[in-house]
């Protein structure tokens, strides 16, 4: 299958303003481009990319003042299965983890650790490891948090969201992806696009979206404790520790995001005439 995505994103700005951007296809994801998500700027502004930390492709601006919109739409392919389920998958000793995993059993920005410690091993210590120990999280969460753009703070952690039971999709992240740290499972949070490929209606309105990776077994696996099912259609831009990581944009001035539209649309081929 095919699948459209990209975004328009419109800010004013009452003087000139440096912003980083991190909205493109993940290099992961590259063998699959058709047409290219390029960003382009109205009006038009020199654009310099770079990869972060974490590999994501970021680019560098400097936004004019007044209206100022951001915009990109690309074409990739897509297998059109539901994310995989490996239930054999089994929880690595800390010993044995690679070092590059390690970076993602610490605390991060939104991920308080030390606060969530003794939660996590009374929740889940005598339950199943390996990927069962990470499904429990997921599912725990998914029951425990109420969800509203309403609750959107970008504030909060998953400390607060434990205590406040309600949040948007990178809360339902940040909780798991904390509660996984302090289980000795490495977890990294993720940005992408979601669509509603394959639900039924009605479909929300469109919008990024947060799920995280579990290390386990050896490689690292797709969990989503917002929607709690395997989805069809996960379009990756970003990884990093939590949302702190992997900010669609970081604007270094005052600012109003007057629009923000999203698209994930499956294209369905044109009958043979």
């Amino acid at each position: 299958m095919q699948i459209r995505v990209g975004y328009e994103l419109i800010y004013q700005l009452p003087q000139p303003t440096p912003m980083i951007v991190t909205l493109a296809v993940h290099y992961t994801r590259a063998s699959d481009v058709i047409e290219p998500d390029h960003l382009t700027t109205s009006p038009p502004v020199p654009v310099r990319g770079y990869r972060d930390s974490f590999g994501n492709w970021c680019s560098r601006i400097v936004a004019p003042p007044g209206r100022f919109r951001l915009a990109a739409s690309g074409l990739v392919n897509d297998s059109g299965l539901p994310d995989p389920a490996v239930p054999q998958a089994g929880q690595h000793a800390v010993e044995d983890l690679p070092e590059e995993t390690l970076l993602f059993l610490l605390g991060s920005r939104y991920c308080e650790t030390d606060r969530l410690a003794g939660t996590a091993w009374g929740l889940f210590g005598t339950g199943p490891s390996g990927w069962g120990r990470v499904q429990a999280v997921c599912d725990f969460v998914h029951r425990h948090i109420s969800f509203g753009y309403e609750h959107a703070d970008f504030t909060k952690t998953a400390w607060q969201v434990f205590n406040d039971r309600q949040g948007v999709c990178r809360d339902f992240a940040h909780l798991a992806i904390a509660l996984c740290r302090c289980l000795n499972i490495p977890a990294r949070y993720c940005t992408g696009y979601l669509g509603d490929i394959g639900m039924p209606l009605p479909w929300g309105v469109p919008d990024f979206a947060a799920w995280f990776e579990a290390y386990l077994g050896g490689n690292w696996y797709t969990f989503d404790p917002r929607n709690n099912v395997p989805r069809i259609g996960r379009v990756l831009i970003a990884r990093g520790r939590d949302a702190a990581d992997v900010a669609i944009t970081t604007t270094f001035g005052p600012n109003t995001l007057e629009s923000f539209k999203v698209w994930t649309d499956e294209v369905v081929a044109n009958p043979a005439h």
